[in-house]
């Protein structure tokens, strides 16, 4: 999901915080999670300046990130929906010296393209052609990616874009190599049913042995309930594919928090919703929420490790209200507010390199649409076990 900032009216054109939850959370039973808990340190972090350019592209709209540790190289995806530039992801390199960022660096650039092997449609004049990228993910097996597009649903009285979002493969050069089976729940349709425009699939990670695909909706599919608000979170799905059949082998509910602020003026535009997903061990993911309300700069960004193991596969599940099932549970492991600094948008994250104590680094990277009112932030956590 694109957040900007600076211009919340344009957002309420197409989005509204909905009433509260219609079901009974009593219904809805949170698994217990006894593991041990990581921590997360800060230890260093840059900004890539508004103007930067690359390769004749505009850089800015960095909404998913991952690590191929073989190549020391990183995979950044761009949710420019080929309005700047063509719909495009980039590789870097960070140079991580004595566990700092000393420098970073775009090493190339390359678009992305659809089955019939053509770049993406410019949004503005040929939105049913575009797409809207939101996570990227290397698979070293392959030497393949797979990146996520979230589609569109606007319906107003002088438009109407029903595009599903998508699940896409493709090769180091863009070029196409097929997508996922979608699922009924994930297709847009004119009616309140299925997911919302803005709010679909966002997050992507491969399990360790790149044999399942974890895929999330940002915000509730309209049968599942309401969006999220400064009293009650929203739930939404997280959903698990077979990396090689492309078909969906299961569902999980998750509870999402709700909206950290209210919004200033009240009523205006405010959303929480999960915006990027990394596995971390057997049925275990670190899980990014963001939240943001008119009126403050910053993002509430939190990060909470999901347990999968009880969580009742909700795949023969029309709807998650008033039904007994058992939520993925969750655990906070960190509140991005808490570091005394500003964060921006954050939507993408890897697990990098070892740091010189043997501890994994931890890496986020934030979208800032195209705005000079936001930031693109490079910040690399030390992961404590």
């Amino acid at each position: 999901m694109a957040i900007i900032i600076h211009s919340y009216m344009r957002n309420l054109l197409f989005l509204v915080v909905l009433p509260a939850f219609l079901f009974s959370c009593s219904n809805l039973k949170q698994t217990p999670e006894n593991r041990t808990t990581p921590n997360l340190k800060l230890i260093s972090s840059i900004e890539i300046p508004f103007d930067e350019t690359f390769q004749n592209t505009k850089v800015g709209g960095l909404s998913g990130i991952d690590y191929d540790a073989k190549n020391d190289l990183y995979y950044l995806i761009c949710d420019d929906r080929s309005v700047f530039n063509d719909s495009r992801f980039y590789t870097a390199k960070i140079n991580l010296s004595e566990d700092k960022i000393k420098s970073f660096a775009f090493q190339n650039v390359t678009y992305l393209k659809d089955e019939t092997g053509n770049s993406y449609g410019n949004w503005n004049n040929s939105p049913t052609t575009s797409s809207d990228p939101e996570d990227i993910r290397f698979n070293p097996k392959t030497n393949t990616l797979v990146w996520s597009s979230e589609g569109a649903r606007v319906i107003t009285a002088d438009k109407e874009v029903l595009q599903n979002p998508s699940l896409n493969f493709m090769n180091l050069k863009g070029d196409f190599l097929g997508n996922v089976t979608l699922l009924e729940n994930l297709k847009m349709q004119k009616e309140e049913k299925g997911p919302r425009n803005n709010g679909t699939l966002e997050g992507i990670t491969f399990d360790k042995k790149y044999r399942n695909i974890y895929t999330n909706i940002e915000e509730p599919l309209f049968e599942d309930g309401d969006q999220a608000n400064t009293s009650k979170g929203g739930l939404i799905r997280l959903y698990q594919f077979d990396a090689k059949t492309k078909k969906n082998t299961a569902q999980y509910g998750y509870q999402l928090e709700p909206i950290a602020l209210e919004p200033n003026p009240k009523g205006a535009f405010a959303v929480n919703g999960i915006s990027a997903i990394q596995y971390y061990g057997k049925n275990q993911l670190l899980v990014v929420e963001r939240s943001y309300s008119t009126g403050t700069q910053a993002c509430t960004v939190k990060v909470f490790l999901c347990d999968l193991k009880k969580a009742t596969n909700v795949t023969n599940h029309p709807s998650l209200q008033n039904q007994k099932l058992e939520l993925a549970s969750k655990k906070l492991i960190l509140n991005m507010d808490d570091l005394g600094i500003f964060i921006d948008n954050i939507e993408g994250l890897t697990f990098g390199p070892k740091l010189s104590n043997g501890n994994p680094s931890l890496i986020f990277v934030s979208d800032n649409n195209f705005s000079d009112k936001q930031k693109t932030q490079i910040l690399v956590f030390e992961f404590i076990k």
